[in-house]
């Protein structure tokens, strides 16, 4: 009896251990969620042998390899190189073929011995390689073996961006283009021209910034001093964006947020309803805006490639009915007009507030549904608009305004949104009328100390929530706090760190002895920056500086030992100069220490903390109106300056 319980006890052992090598792997964790997982046995190693399999002859799909093989070495340092046959090992091959229920976008993903990625577009080629990069960037190139099918509830996942009012580089651009594809977002809506508000500026209009950001050659002079994009820069852009799956969707805002075209030419502004308003009226109006549209649209190759323009036509004044038809009259004509050059409309929707007689048309025109009380969403369904679902009061961020969100509510959206929830209005699921949703970020507050970094923290929370809803819909399974954690865990991009992050225990980054002229260990350091929630420390012998000296620059930004101005410490970014009210003495020998979060930067001067340049509070039109200005900083360490003084015990921590 007892040899029979030893042999029982030790099949019991046995089995359970085939039962624990037997068990099916979980759903891996990708942003956004997976629609289906059928887990498997065992997991699939990415090591440098793995090749891309790929016909060459499909060119194509040959640029999706690379883009995949240049993305992964980005993120491993593994190069993964492209044949055109199956070998032996392990193969990553790439396939586009006809598969039924997954869609134009829907791809499968097949991980056994090898794995297989099936796909009806290029398009779901390359979200199949994104989902495969996510994966393996949190299991160290390690993917459980299972079967993926996955699609999108909504074909269009935007998101837009105000460069009108707030120039953003284009290198900002190029990064934001990686960074929404890495998340399955399709549609990047870049708003080309605004202006800030008059009641920040003495409420004069002539001194109102505004901004037109595109090389003008109809309009010379046109584009705005303080940035703008050439025509070649902004064709690469969206070449660079075609081979990622995403769609650049241009904006120009007319006829009202149309400051900067009333600044170059006056006699467009209306006297009634505001220099910030077109003139209907005037058939000069017509002229430039035509001549406008097709500077951009026509032509074999215009500068606009995509197949739809968005056309404004948002808050212009309804005070009698005389220039409401008028603006109905126009908002058609601009449709038209971009329909004749082969694009679809986009207009954002007016035409609750707008009501009348005047015919608009609806056919093939996409309304973006923004304010149910400028346009309501049954209404223009029953019209027979095609929406977009942006609600203002859900969907947009207006950094540091006051009002709408500074940061998008997140968790709300996650538990409660979909793009078929417009307002107060709710929508079947799927509606064919409702196709898809977007979130923005608006720079209303022109002048307001904004840098691109300060953006990038507000908008990356927001993309991976956003992403994971237009394209799982109610499908969510994951629990709100489990996304929230592992979300951080996934980068911008491959190899890109917009935001500085550097994640897991707080630890010194870089640690310095000495920076002496002519004595320089590190020019440079091999990291760009530092994001929010740093230190950065140093001990000091001041020689007399120049000003201007530089401690540390990167591409964004630059820290002064003394600032171009003044002589003081401060630093500089997004052409905005702050600086602490702060000069050393010479020969002085002194602790620095900088740190900063998402709301100030503080200066410790020998452990002691001198001065914090947090949030400004600024008031305008004799105290009625408000303006935050910000003053943060990403702090910037690509590379040293040229400086006189003696630096020791140089640290950067990822910790205040």
């Amino acid at each position: 009896m007892k040899k029979l319980t030893i042999f029982i006890i030790i099949c019991f052992i046995s089995f359970s251990s085939i039962l624990a090598n037997t068990q099916k792997n979980e759903k891996p964790f990708v942003i956004p969620e997976l629609k289906h997982w059928e887990g498997y046995t065992g997991d699939f190693i990415i090591t440098n042998k793995t090749k891309i399999v790929c016909h060459k002859n499909n060119r194509e799909l040959l640029e999706a390899a690379q883009q995949f093989s240049s993305d992964y070495e980005k993120m491993f340092n593994t190069k993964l190189t492209i044949e055109e046959e199956i070998s032996k090992g392990r193969n990553i091959i790439l396939n586009v073929a006809n598969i039924d229920n997954i869609g134009n976008e829907g791809y499968i993903i097949d991980i056994c011995e090898n794995i297989v990625i099936s796909a009806n577009s290029l398009r779901g080629a390359i979200w199949a390689t994104r989902t495969i990069l996510q994966i393996a960037e949190q299991n160290k190139q390690s993917l459980p073996k299972g079967r993926i099918t996955d699609y999108p509830d909504y074909e269009m996942r935007s998101f837009m961006l105000d460069c009108g009012r707030k120039f953003i580089p284009i290198h900002f651009l190029h990064e934001y283009i990686d960074f929404m594809a890495y998340y399955k977002m399709n549609t990047f809506h870049i708003h080309l021209n605004d202006n800030g508000f008059k009641q920040y500026f003495n409420n004069d209009w002539d001194r109102t910034p505004s901004g037109f950001r595109l090389e003008s050659d109809y309009f010379p002079g046109l584009a705005s001093r303080d940035g703008y994009y050439t025509k070649k820069e902004f064709v690469e852009l969206q070449k660079h964006a075609e081979r990622l799956g995403v769609e650049i969707i241009p904006e120009f805002d007319v006829p009202a947020h149309s400051l900067a075209f009333v600044h170059y030419r006056p006699e467009l502004g209306s006297k009634e309803y505001g220099k910030d308003h077109l003139d209907l009226f005037k058939e000069e109006t017509y002229n430039f805006v035509d001549s406008l549209f097709m500077e951009y649209l026509s032509g074999t190759e215009p500068v606009f490639r995509g197949p739809r323009f968005h056309v404004g036509t948002d808050e212009y004044s309804n005070k009698d009915s005389l220039v409401v038809e008028k603006f109905r009259y126009f908002t058609d004509h601009c449709i038209r007009e971009a329909e004749k050059y082969g694009k679809q409309a986009c207009v954002w929707g007016a035409l609750t507030h707008a009501e009348g007689i005047t015919p608009v048309k609806i056919d093939n025109v996409l309304m973006y549904a923004w304010y149910n009380g400028y346009a309501n969403p049954k209404e223009m369904i029953d019209l027979g608009y095609d929406l977009l679902s942006i609600p203002d009061g859900l969907t947009y961020i207006v950094p540091a305004a006051g009002y709408y969100y500074d940061y998008l509510n997140c968790e709300h959206l996650y538990n409660n949104w979909t793009p078929a929830q417009i307002g107060n209005q709710k929508f079947e699921e799927k509606h064919p009328q409702i196709k898809g949703g977007s979130f923005a970020v608006w720079n209303d507050h022109a002048g307001n100390g904004i840098s691109i970094k300060d953006i990038h923290y507000r908008v990356f929370p927001a993309m991976q929530t956003m992403a994971t809803k237009m394209w799982s819909g109610t499908d969510t399974k994951i629990p709100y706090e489990e996304f929230n954690q592992k979300r951080l865990n996934l980068s911008d991009a491959p190899g890109l760190n917009i935001a500085g992050r550097f994640n897991g225990e707080a630890k010194a980054l870089i640690k310095i002895d000495l920076l002496k002229p002519n004595k320089i260990i590190a020019k440079e350091t091999g990291i760009r920056e530092i994001g929010f929630e740093y230190s950065v420390s140093f001990d000091i012998d001041y020689q007399e500086e120049e000003k201007g000296t530089i401690l540390f620059e990167s591409r964004d930004a630059v820290f002064y030992l003394s600032d171009p101005i003044q002589g003081k410490l401060g630093f500089a970014r997004d052409n905005y100069l702050n600086t602490f009210n702060f000069k050393f003495y010479p020969d002085e020998k002194i602790h620095i220490r900088i740190c900063g979060d998402q709301e100030a930067t503080y200066l410790y001067i020998n452990g002691e903390l001198r001065e914090t340049l947090d949030k400004q509070t600024q008031f305008h039109n004799e105290g009625k109106s408000k303006m935050y200005y910000v003053r943060t900083l990403v702090f910037p360490l690509e590379k040293t300056g040229d400086f006189k003084s003696e630096i020791r015990n140089f640290e950067v921590r990822n910790e205040r």
